[in-house]
């Protein structure tokens, strides 16, 4: 997934102190971004109020669009470093290719999980013939100091673990571990992400880890979490210290659940790169458009985006909030 915007501001997160160490409810409000030809998505992370939870540092929503009649996702090659990327549908198909060969098709409740290391490069769009409905979100994780270099790899898992809590609650878990079940994806923080589904009438509580800082992003029906009904595409902040998170839904309902230990180190992000530096994200910028470092995609019908132009005020690491 890339942020296709134009002038895409450096975002600087990461760090400890200003993470809420006590239960909250922070409804964080969305930002509308357009992606590619006919897809708009809700931008959730980074926004004003708040730049991660735990080791997630991007967050796009979209959908349920109707694109029967349209291209649907159609992002051209581009790079990214320094983060995994992790690919999740309600609804349709997203076709990955990427600068190490991979050619896979996505589909709904399976995990597509890409780890950028030092550098690569990929594609993403709905196939030729596809599904008149796109319904699903992308995400970034940021990757911790001592693995950022790593090779780059491509994981798709079509199976995932899955969790039955009783009460009309099923959660599948996506990447990390909750309630005992660990995702067979790679992860190099202590991380949490799962798809929730509550039944109409559900009353339950999930069991969570006092330690981590948690968000719960709506993707369908109204989800009440921890007393805060939720519509869809809403991203609700939960901060740490609870040991179980109370579940309600009076109609069909869907949610994520993201979360995981705070990141203590602070980030540099700009366009499609985590960094420690700006002159660290100048050089990767550079070998982008010089062709350089990050491979090449192969079967794409199209040109590989440019990189936007650097601001002219210097990237510098900072906090977790402006």
């Amino acid at each position: 997934m890339s942020n296709l915007d134009l002038r895409p501001a450096p975002t600087l997160c990461g760090g400890r102190a200003d993470v809420t160490a006590r239960p909250v409810r922070e409804l964080l409000p969305g930002k509308q971004v357009p992606l590619g030809e006919s897809t708009v998505v809700r931008r959730l992370l980074p926004n004003l109020g708040r730049r991660m939870v735990g080791a997630w540092c991007f967050v796009d929503a979209y959908g349920p669009d109707d694109i029967a009649q349209e291209p649907g996702m159609q992002v051209p090659p581009h790079p990214h470093m320094g983060l995994q990327t992790v690919s999740w549908l309600h609804a349709g198909e997203v076709l990955h290719r990427d600068s190490l060969g991979s050619l896979q098709t996505i589909r709904p409740r399976e995990l597509g999980l890409m780890t950028s290391g030092r550098a690569i490069s990929h594609s993403e769009e709905s196939p030729r013939e596809h599904a008149p409905i796109l319904h699903g979100a992308q995400l970034w994780v940021a990757l911790p100091d001592g693995h950022r270099h790593v090779e780059p790899t491509w994981e798709h898992h079509p199976e995932l673990p899955e969790i039955a809590g009783g009460h009309g609650l099923r959660a599948t878990v996506i990447l990390g571990e909750l309630d005992g079940a660990a995702s067979p994806g790679t992860a190099f923080t202590p991380i949490v992400g799962a798809d929730i589904t509550l039944a109409a009438g559900t009353d339950a509580r999930l069991p969570v880890q006092p330690d981590f800082e948690y968000a719960a992003l709506t993707m369908s029906g109204e989800a009440e979490v921890d007393g805060v009904r939720l519509s869809p595409g809403s991203l609700l902040y939960l901060g740490c210290g609870r040991t179980e998170l109370p579940l309600r839904a009076d109609v069909d309902s869907a949610f994520m659940l993201l979360g995981g230990e705070p990141f203590e180190e602070k980030l540099v992000m700009w366009w499609n790169f985590v960094g420690r530096s700006g002159d660290e994200i100048a050089e990767a910028r550079r070998a982008w458009q010089a062709g350089e470092r990050f491979g090449t995609v192969r079967g794409y019908d199209g040109a590989p985006l440019r990189a936007p132009e650097l601001p002219a005020t210097p990237l510098k690491p900072r906090g977790r909030e402006r």
